[in-house]
Formats: C-alpha cells, structure tokens, sequence
C-alpha cells in the first residue's frame, strides 16, 4: 500500500519542530514536507515562516531562512538562528562553499550513468514569474548528475547543483530529455493538487566552523516518491536516519 502522504496544512507546530535533522548554537536543518512553501505569499496558505516560533528553541528571536526550496521539494531547509549566523550562511551559499545533493525520480533517464549539464538559464517572461528557461544569454548554471537506479521508463538520479539558479534542476532535467516526475511546469504532468514533485533535497553539507569537518545531514525521502524509488532499485532503511 502507498504511504499516505502529509499535506502541509495538515502539520502543528510540535511535528514541524520534530522535523528538525539536526540542530547547533548557529543553525537548524529541517526536513521541509512537500506542499509548504518556505515564504507567506500573496495568496496566503501556510509557510515555514508560520512555525518559526516553534523552532526558537529556547532562543529569543526566532530563526530565519538561509536559503530556500521549491514549494513541491522536499528535504533539507536550512534556517540560521540569529542575525550573525545568518550572515555567515548566507556568505557560504553565495559562495558556492555548500554542499547540496538532490534525489529526482525522472522520465525516461539519461543513457549514460554520469554526466554534468551546462546550460545559461533566464527569466521565461515577466508574467510568469520565477519561471526559467534555458537562455544562452542567461546565467551560468551547471548541474552535476549521477544514475543512482532505473526502473520501467524511469531513472533515479542523484543531482548536484554547483550553482544556485531558480528551478535550476527542473529546467535542466526538462531540458535534456528527462523531466522530473510530476513537474506540472516544465515536465509532462498536469497541474494538480498533492504531492507530485518527485524532487527531493537529499543531503547538505555545510563548513559551518574552520578547522572542524562540515556539517552532512541528510533527510528521508517523502513517502509519495517511495513506490517509484523502489521501483529503481532503492531500500528503505530499517532504522530511522540521522540517529
């Protein structure tokens, strides 16, 4: 039987705060559902910024966003836990100095096991938003991409994005000939409400402090991508992860 899968609205702040991967003085790694935006929007609807006070553990000022992920990806969010913190996480993110690894369960699937894709990405127009599009005379992006197993008309990757752009990984899968599952803007799906993104941020690793090895945590994979994982071969774990 599929795992039923947790819509945003359905999480009090107690199970947003039992999401937390990993916790220090700096920083929180949390395990974002998919279907919660990391940002309120104009149109409202719940956020990560809602259970912020539930995540200041102990501290006086709640925590902030690092970074952030795609409404429909699941997985690691990083938030700082004060306003030097913050700062400083920033400067690694800019900087390319973390460490990010996606899982993506795509269409079809490269024929080869390793690859990288280079392609500029611009802006798609000014009436769509965040929506990207390959543009040669856009910014630079690269992605790095491994096969991790395949199933019937399908491949498990593991994607490395070694710059930062908006939708980087759903444009440059698209792009190559291999969406990402349930992608209902730049894939084959259509729109729809519930958990169809099968994009998952996997694990992160910060350099948090010199001279001290970085931070890795990494984050299960949500239960509407469990079916087509197995199906390429993945076996879920015995043990609960990261403990």
């Amino acid at each position: 039987m599929q795992p039923k899968e947790t819509r945003a609205h359905d999480y009090p702040p107690a199970d947003i705060a039992a999401r937390v991967l990993y916790r220090d003085a700096l920083m929180l790694v949390i395990d974002k559902p998919a279907g919660l935006a990391v940002h309120r929007g104009p149109k409202g609807g719940p956020s990560v910024e809602d259970y912020f006070d539930a995540l200041r553990f102990g501290l006086p000022r709640a925590p902030a966003l690092a970074h952030r992920l795609d409404k429909e990806t699941s997985g690691c969010l990083v938030l700082g836990r004060h306003r030097k913190a913050l700062a400083h996480l920033g400067l690694l993110f800019k900087h390319g100095k973390i460490g990010k690894t996606y899982w993506a369960l795509v269409e079809g699937g490269p024929r080869d096991d390793s690859g990288s894709i280079d392609l500029a990405l611009g802006r798609l127009d000014a009436t769509r938003g965040w929506w990207m599009k390959p543009d040669p005379c856009g910014l630079a992006s690269l992605t790095r991409w491994t096969v991790l197993g395949r199933g019937e008309g399908m491949a498990w990757l593991a994607l490395e994005p070694l710059t930062g752009r908006t939708h980087q990984l759903r444009v440059h899968c698209a792009a190559s000939g291999f969406a990402v599952i349930g992608d209902d803007i730049y894939g084959t799906a259509p729109r729809f409400t519930g958990p169809g993104l099968h994009l998952h941020a996997r694990e992160i690793e910060i350099p948090l402090l010199r001279n001290r090895a970085p931070v890795r945590v990494s984050a299960p994979p949500p239960a509407h991508m469990h079916a087509r994982l197995k199906a390429c071969g993945w076996v879920a774990p015995q043990a609960p992860e990261n403990q």
